[in-house]
């Protein structure tokens, strides 16, 4: 009879681990997954989750720190790798070397941001995301530190539909700010080359657009009273006009190629422009930046 007890107990025991109860090994890589969030309930967004992600450093540029910059508060061009994180407008806020930007969001879809990926979001306390501000319009703002500008930082946004962190890179453009924002020699300016009135040249760089279009270089100068113009003949003719800031200049055609003079405020650093094309089926503005070379500038020889 004792026999027959002890093999019912065994019976049962067997029965009971294969059915789910006890600890099992099945059981322990269950709650080993949910851990690790291998079993689909985490709530960072997976790679299959993500929309197109877009490069925000271009080639060439340098991080700028915030004691590069003068304090004040600056509207500033922001570049996110998503465009699901659609940041409308953006104000920069230097005080002592410290900066922080206010981003003006399209929409109200993120309730919070964190600077890190989303995976050390998931990691952290509440107490570190940065909540969102409404606007007069019912859209989100948040403001957030910047370590540097012309810098890649990682920016997790948490989605109030989702219920999930999704990884995001913004950069804060440099190029974007007034050339008096900066401090003194951090840009090398025309001043600070003391050129004399006259006709010179400089080798010039483009960047931005699609890549196919390109602008003489050398291009010629011209220095009168300490202001600099350059005369930019880009490779075609379907150009009509360009933007320095908010000014804005016509085109003049000359042997087919779209021709324009404009100030230059800067060398050795990308100056922001835009050209506005007539190649599509609609005219449209496209950004772009002009790199004028100081050691290269040299008396216009005729």
């Amino acid at each position: 009879m004792n026999s027959k007890k002890t093999l019912l107990a065994a019976l049962l025991a067997a029965l009971m681990l294969t059915s789910g109860c006890g600890s099992s090994a099945s059981q322990q890589q269950t709650d080993t997954a949910a851990q690790t969030g291998e079993t689909g309930t985490s709530n960072v967004a997976s790679a299959s989750d993500m929309t197109e992600v877009e490069e925000v450093v271009e080639a060439g540029m340098t991080p700028i720190s915030g004691d590069k910059v003068k304090d004040g508060t600056y509207s500033v061009a922001v570049k996110s790798s998503s465009k699901m994180f659609d940041i409308t407008a953006c104000e920069l806020t230097v005080e002592g070397g410290k900066m922080t930007a206010t981003m003006h969001m399209g929409g109200k879809g993120y309730l919070y941001v964190y600077m890190g990926t989303g995976e050390q979001a998931a990691a952290a306390d509440e107490a570190d995301y940065i909540p969102f501000t409404e606007e007069a319009d019912g859209t989100h703002s948040f403001t957030v530190p910047v370590d540097a500008l012309d810098e890649g930082i990682d920016c997790a946004a948490f989605s109030k539909k989702k219920e999930k962190w999704y990884d995001r890179t913004i950069l804060f453009r440099a190029d974007s700010l007034p050339m008096d924002a900066f401090a003194d020699g951090v840009v090398t300016t025309p001043d600070s080359l003391s050129l004399a009135d006259g006709a010179y040249t400089a080798d010039v760089a483009l960047a931005g657009g699609s890549g196919r279009a390109s602008v003489q270089s050398p291009a010629e100068l011209t220095v009168k009273d300490g202001k600099v113009t350059a005369k930019i003949v880009w490779s075609s003719k379907n150009y009509d006009y360009m933007k320095v800031g908010d000014t804005k200049y016509d085109t003049v055609i000359e042997d087919e190629h779209s021709t324009f003079e404009i100030p230059v405020s800067c060398f050795d650093w990308a100056m922001a422009v835009k050209a506005d094309t007539t190649a599509m089926s609609e005219a449209h503005e496209i950004d772009y930046t002009l790199t004028f070379d100081s050691a290269s500038v040299a008396p216009l020889s005729k």
